[in-house]
């Protein structure tokens, strides 16, 4: 047999197909040598010598010659269809059709699940529910415990004649922010913004990345604006374009410009500005600590024991083995005698007892420390020191006295020896006070007596009795908090607002191409269509006179050569 064989094989428009030969050479490594040339006009002969006429579409149709070092191998021809027939008929393995069925499957799932996800409605309605639930935690008093909720939602007397203290606990809306439900439709929001980046936005920005150059003229005349420039070129329309901050690009008579790319990356930097916010508020709500604690002036605490975790990722760090020690609390008041501002004066020792930081804190001026905070949030009246009758001082401490309102209001006894041992009753002093600068008091009666200041060092007799109040020592009240999300939130919102800002940019377009002497130019935009418009008209005036200008250019140097 000889080898290497030859084989013609025809590329017209529909490919012949070739028979194959009923012997098989060895299998081996082609090399193939590609000639064209063009088919001759006329008939052609088929495989078994008969002359068939090739048809008109292919005559001028180019031939391939393709040569082999050695034949190609062919099957044996079967009953009922070549080998390379029933090949290709025949059915995968069990195990690659099933695997392949699966893909498949997993894919439309995915693809479904996507669809599902990105869906404009479900994402309106996810927001109006986290919205709904976010104005729900504000009526809703957070984070009280459980009696609290028994006493004011009973289920003998509901709230709205429905709701009980099983709507609060149950699902977890005594500490919403932090609660089961609140968390998955924050999951499923954040799905559906991935979803929509993923089947819609991305795609816009990688279409309008796209140099789509345009060679049909009746094309750029449907578009939203249009115009023709007679006598013109698509390098004087490229010059002014690039001039109004277009980005410029020419392909032979035709020419593609845009600007104002940065709008349509916007939404997709919006997305990932509000999966930043609900990210940070995720892990606030899971991995924070709070505390609060009430300190008399002159004592200490260490911060890790009055924090206490928020959520299953909250960490304790190192910073928890610091001591605050509270080394004056005062208060200042306005001229009616309330309190205006009060503040603490604190200062921060490590393990070895070194003073780290020290500030005077005060409302809406916290104190901040490696990831925490401490907040002036209250204030109390811890204890009165008193002398009777020259002996002292005595510390006497302060009770809270229930009023209606917010009103505060402290009170104190100093017992007296009753001389009538009759009498098993306990009579003494009272003392009162609103505030820590002046104190009312009344004698074992009950009868009031006058009322001193602790700094005026002014004594007063009391059921024969000299009483000096030496000083008034307050407690503060603070809050700590640990939230490691809240850097998250603040990025997210700067890039929120930023982005939003830049999804304002219009992107606009323009396509132009030469035809002849003429310039047809069409483009749009997907924002601001009105400015759009008056921007092309008063570009396209430019370009006659960037014509006229390089005219008397082309003059003026005609005449400077003769």
């Amino acid at each position: 047999m000889p080898s290497p064989a030859s084989y013609l094989l025809l590329n017209p428009a529909k490919p012949f197909s070739l028979r194959r030969l009923s012997y098989t050479p060895p299998r081996l490594h082609a090399r193939r040598l590609h000639v064209s040339c063009d088919a001759p006009r006329g008939s052609g002969r088929s495989a078994g010598g008969r002359r068939e006429a090739i048809p008109a579409g292919a005559r001028q149709a180019k031939k391939q010659i393709v040569f082999f070092d050695a034949a190609p191998p062919v099957a044996q021809p079967q009953q009922g269809g070549s080998a390379v027939e029933k090949g290709a008929s025949e059915k995968p393995t069990t195990k690659e059709g099933g695997g392949n069925a699966a893909l498949a499957l997993l894919r439309r799932a995915t693809k479904k699940t996507l669809a599902a996800l990105s869906n404009l409605p479900l994402a309106i309605s996810e927001m109006f529910a986290i919205a709904a639930l976010m104005a729900l935690g504000t009526v809703i008093d957070q984070g009280e415990a459980p009696s609290y909720y028994f006493e004011k939602f009973p289920e003998d007397n509901p709230v709205f004649g429905f709701i009980t203290w099983r709507w609060i606990l149950t699902p977890g809306f005594d500490h919403m922010f932090s609660s089961p439900v609140f968390l998955g439709l924050l999951a499923l929001l954040a799905a559906s913004l991935m979803a929509c980046t993923y089947t819609t936005q991305l795609p816009m920005v990688k279409v309008a990345r796209r140099w789509s150059f345009t060679h049909s003229g009746e094309r750029i005349k449907k578009q939203e604006f249009s115009d023709s420039l007679p006598r013109a070129s698509i390098q004087d329309l490229g010059v002014i374009l690039m001039g109004a901050g277009y980005e410029v690009f020419t392909k032979g008579p035709s020419l593609y410009a845009f600007k104002g790319l940065a709008g349509r990356y916007a939404p997709i930097g919006v997305h990932l500005a509000m999966l930043f916010i609900m990210a940070g508020a995720t892990l606030s709500a899971t991995g924070s600590f709070k505390g609060s604690v009430d300190v008399p002036q002159g004592l200490n605490f260490v911060i890790g024991d009055v924090m206490k975790p928020r959520g299953v990722l909250s960490v304790a760090p190192d910073v928890f083995n610091t001591e605050v020690h509270v080394n004056r609390f005062y208060m200042e008041y306005y001229d009616s005698g309330e309190v205006s501002q009060f503040y603490s004066d604190l200062s921060l020792f490590n393990l070895d007892g070194k003073e780290v930081m020290r500030k005077t804190i005060k409302v809406n001026d916290p104190l901040r420390y490696g990831g925490i905070t401490i907040y002036q949030t209250d204030w109390g009246f811890s204890a009165l020191q008193v002398k009777k009758n020259g002996e002292g001082p005595f510390n006497l401490a302060m009770a809270p006295l229930k009023l209606n309102g917010d009103k505060k209001l402290y009170g104190t006894f100093l017992p007296l020896e009753d001389s009538d041992s009759s009498n098993p009753s306990v009579k003494g002093i009272s003392m009162l006070a609103r505030d820590l600068q002046s104190i009312v008091l009344y004698d074992q009666d009950g009868k009031f007596v006058g009322v001193r200041r602790p700094s005026s060092k002014l004594p007063i007799e009391i059921n024969g009795n000299e009483i000096l109040i030496e000083d008034a020592i307050g407690s503060t009240g603070l809050d700590l908090k640990t939230d490691p999300g809240v850097p998250i939130v603040y990025a997210g919102f700067g890039a929120l607002m930023l982005t939003t800002c830049i999804s304002y940019l219009s992107h606009s377009q323009i396509w132009a191409l030469q035809d002849g002497s003429t310039v047809v130019v069409g483009g749009k935009t997907n924002r601001a269509k009105l400015e759009f418009s008056e921007e092309m008209n008063r570009l396209l005036d430019k370009v006659p006179e960037l014509i006229g200008a390089n005219n008397e250019n082309v003059v003026d140097c005609k005449s400077t050569a003769t």
